[in-house]
């Protein structure tokens, strides 16, 4: 746990291979985006941008990517993951790719504190 913004929770992915945000509104039977009503939609796109903007700037990366997938968690979710060339997957997606390496307990709350500030 990250954060909690006006309509999504915001979480960090436990995969230290790349900062990666997980933001999830809280909203009751939506799995797509079209299920939120217009007013949630323009506040998603917002937190979108603004998560993307802080996990930029934190992480000086070179691109962000931005997904909704939801195969496996059909609640919806928008993940927001840093990109660099070199990191465990470049340049392709990282799902799917290897398997996750969790974060150690102190790095994982110094991260979070950054994350913070950073949002």
């Amino acid at each position: 746990m990250v954060a909690d913004w006006s309509l999504s929770r915001v979480l960090l992915m436990n995969d230290a291979r790349y900062p990666w945000l997980i933001l999830v509104p809280r909203r009751a039977g939506a799995t797509e985006v079209h299920d939120l009503h217009v007013q949630d939609r323009t506040t998603l796109v917002e937190e979108i941008a603004r998560a993307s903007q802080g996990l930029k700037r934190l992480m000086d990366c070179a691109k962000i990517n931005i997904g909704a997938l939801g195969n496996l968690v059909p609640q919806l979710h928008v993940h927001i993951v840093a990109r660099s060339a070199g990191d465990a997957a470049w340049p392709g997606p990282v799902w799917g790719n290897g398997q996750a390496q969790p974060y150690a307990a102190p790095a994982c709350g110094k991260f979070v504190r950054e994350l913070v500030n950073a949002l």
